[in-house]
């Protein structure tokens, strides 16, 4: 397979715009990178990062396959970078993943391996690694990037923030979602050493288990975790939200009536706690990241039938965080702890 490196030209200048659609009440506005306008997603940049890094140390030999599980985003990244770089890519995905998403994968080169049943304790994603070992086994040659403990991974991100910090003047606070903790670590690497008092706002989904909450299944993908990845930076949040389903839909179609720019759940849950930040940080900059576009989610978030046989619709939704004084405290919807510490090595406060 021979790769096309001037595809790596296109990774690069994703545009800032500016929110100020009411989310749901209105705020000052906020800056929005729009990483969808890159080819091959945001994720490309992780995706290049970690194969160029193995190829450098020579743990990917010219040719091999890269073999990995995604809920979809990663799976775009890497078959963008295998073209580039020249690898066959070999995806472990999950029967949850919209069809369109599949079908994507495989018309970008892909092979896609389908896991159809979810692990009884770390559900769909413990399923597909389980899975991406066995593959491994049939291909010995291949290489794992590992996405959610390789620092290759936040690494990639890095450009991402000092394009920020070109962009625009000055940054208070920057608000990531959160999942391989990939992109907030590296965004915020960048930007602080810009700007070393900028407050990180971590976003999360209800019912993942990445800063502390119990494992719960969970309806919005591609933030979130069942599992615990290393790449996530928990010294370098200040707080971390959580949020519901409900909240991010009602979010992602307020943005398509009232901002064109719209996105999938993790885009949703974002610009809801970006529009917060930007109401009671009087006077502050706050940037976010959209990380893809609506297409994939015109199924699901989009989806009028979709949405309201799992009750994301016609009901109310928090239109301010409750707050918290623990992350041991499990949460049902859009939440707020200023206590950020890893789960792994935190100690259980008393009853």
């Amino acid at each position: 397979m021979r790769g096309n490196r001037d595809l790596l030209d296109l990774l690069r200048d994703t545009p800032l715009a500016r929110v100020s659609a009411p989310l749901p009440q209105p705020h000052p506005g906020f800056w929005a990178k729009l990483e969808c306008l890159s080819a091959g997603g945001m994720k490309a940049r992780a995706a290049v990062s970690m194969l160029t890094g193995a190829r450098r140390r020579g743990e990917l030999r010219p040719g091999a396959a890269v073999v990995e599980s995604t809920s979809g985003t990663l799976g775009v990244g890497l078959a963008f970078a295998g073209q580039a770089l020249g690898h066959p890519v070999v995806l472990v995905v999950d029967r949850e993943l919209e069809p369109g998403m599949r079908a994507l994968l495989q018309a970008h080169g892909a092979r896609v391996e389908v896991v159809d049943q979810p692990h009884p304790v770390g559900g769909w994603q413990q399923a597909r690694l389980d899975r991406v070992q066995q593959v491994r086994r049939d291909l010995p040659e291949a290489f794992w990037p590992d996405q959610y403990n390789n620092p290759d991974n936040p690494a990639g991100y890095e450009s991402l923030g000092e394009e920020i910090t070109r962009q625009i003047d000055h940054v208070d606070v920057l608000v990531c979602s959160v999942g391989s903790g990939g992109h907030s670590a590296g965004a915020i690497r960048a930007i602080r050493r810009r700007w070393p008092q900028v407050r990180l706002i971590g976003v999360d989904t209800v019912g993942s288990t990445i800063f502390g909450q119990p494992a719960r299944p969970r309806i919005m993908r591609g933030l979130g975790s069942s599992i615990h990845p290393r790449n996530v930076a928990y010294g370098q949040f200040d707080e971390v939200h959580w949020i519901g389903p409900r909240e991010a839909v009602q979010a992602c179609r307020t943005l398509a009536r009232q901002a064109f720019i719209t996105g999938g759940w993790s885009t949703g849950a974002v610009a809801l706690v970006s529009a917060w930040a930007s109401r009671v940080h009087s006077g502050a900059t706050v940037v976010t990241v959209f990380p893809d576009g609506p297409h994939r989610y015109l199924g699901t978030i989009f989806d009028d039938d979709y949405c309201r046989t799992r009750g994301l619709l016609d009901q109310p939704t928090a239109t301010r965080p409750v707050e918290i004084a623990h992350p041991a405290v499990e949460v049902a919807g859009w939440t707020r702890c200023r206590i950020v510490s890893d789960p792994l090595l935190a100690v259980e406060i008393p009853a």
